[in-house]
């Protein structure tokens, strides 16, 4: 009995301690949240990451650099046969803020940085009307890959890509992330909303102040959207305590 019962707590433990490492950050329980790092395994693993109100275990303060390293060649979904460059993130690693788009387009796969293209352009000119310059923000996607044909992201290359962003976002701890468009707001806030029900108000991530707001690909194409955008960033201006550029 005692046999089993140490193979079955270690065999939990195993469990726990891989689900930690991709990025969960706990299992529903009843009404509540069981937390996958229990005291038991606290004592023997890296301590649980608690930093501008984000509560997830991950392994110690890793940063940004350190996480690319191990995406490395990633090939953990078909993307990785198809894509140009892999597509991690740009910017300032300890900013305040955070732009997470959907995924690399044509532009971003052949240089390998996010929002480069046209719809790159018009999001350094709302950065910069924030009174921001874009080294100072920190720029990256959903996905890490191109999907052909710039079609929409798959259940699965979310799935394979999530863990990572989770890790990633943690590492720049932000104040604020502003999630650029459909797929970017409803994969962080797991959600089927549809993004105009969505933006226009602060929502929470990990414990982190999220905007939802329109992509810049999107204003491009209805630019009388563009005065909805600027009412997002001035909520977030607002919660940094900044001023917009020339006011």
């Amino acid at each position: 009995m005692a046999t089993e019962l140490h193979y079955l707590i270690s065999s939990l433990k195993s469990y726990l301690v891989e689900l930690r490492e991709t990025g969960v950050d706990g299992l529903p329980y009843g009404y509540g949240v069981a937390t996958v790092t229990p005291p038991s395994v606290v004592a023997e693993e890296p301590a649980q990451l608690e930093t501008n109100g984000i509560s997830g275990s991950v392994r110690g303060s890793e940063t940004v650099a350190e996480i690319r390293l191990e995406l490395g060649d990633c090939r953990r979904c078909q993307l990785g046969d198809t894509r140009t460059n892999l597509v991690f993130g740009v910017g300032n690693e300890k900013s305040e803020v955070v732009f997470v788009g959907e995924a690399p387009g044509r532009d971003e796969d052949l240089k390998g940085e996010p929002f480069v293209g046209e719809a790159g352009q018009l999001l350094t000119k709302i950065i910069q009307a924030m009174g921001l310059a874009r080294e100072d923000v920190y720029i990256c996607n959903v996905l890490k890959c191109r999907p052909p044909n710039n079609r929409n992201p798959q259940t699965e290359e979310i799935e394979a890509c999530q863990p990572f962003l989770l890790r990633q976002l943690q590492a720049v701890s932000p104040k604020i992330i502003i999630a650029l468009g459909t797929f970017a707001a409803q994969t962080l806030l797991q959600s089927r909303a549809p993004i105009s029900q969505l933006r226009g108000q602060i929502h929470d991530y990990h414990g982190i102040p999220l905007m939802p707001t329109f992509h810049p690909a999107f204003l491009l194409r209805n630019p009388g959207k563009k005065r909805e955008v600027w009412e997002d960033m001035k909520q977030v201006l607002k919660l940094l305590g900044r001023e917009p550029a020339g006011s």
